[in-house]
């Protein structure tokens, strides 16, 4: 079990520095973006990756969610944040804002675009799927 759980407005300060929390579901219901105080970064777990997103057709994905969540809680952020992805397939670790908006080949559509691209990615079913899922809507607690 989780100890804290956290949803969308919560805050999370530690020392002079404080996170918020905003919802943005799509790749899955329980994506988190934090944006630290000021705005100048944000960690956007799975939600926004460097040029994609993460995909949606899996553990609740919708990618007319995902398009709304990332429209309204992340490029509604000052032009300049710094945003950190939980991961990136080709070393890259930060982006911005601006730099999303103008060049992420998938979220510079439109939502109906997007929506089309999602949904026929055609990616191969990973191959941990039927572990990772139930253990993530139970945040992490394996069956014995």
């Amino acid at each position: 079990m989780a100890d804290i759980h956290i949803q969308e407005g919560d805050v999370i300060q530690f020392g002079k520095y404080s996170l918020e929390a905003r919802a943005t579901p799509g790749h899955t219901d329980g994506c988190l973006t934090y944006v630290l105080n000021d705005k100048s970064m944000a960690f956007t777990g799975d939600a926004l990756l460097i040029r994609g997103c993460g995909r949606t057709d899996f553990q609740q994905g919708c990618p007319k969610t995902l398009y709304h969540s990332v429209h309204s809680k992340i490029f509604t952020l000052p032009d300049s944040c710094h945003l950190y992805p939980a991961h990136d397939y080709t070393g890259q670790s930060v982006t911005t804002v601006e730099e999303e908006k103008r060049l992420n080949p998938r979220l510079t559509k439109s939502e109906a675009a997007f929506v089309e691209i999602m949904n026929n990615l055609n990616l191969p079913r990973p191959e941990q799927i039927d572990i990772a899922v139930p253990a993530n809507l139970k945040c992490g607690i394996q069956d014995d």
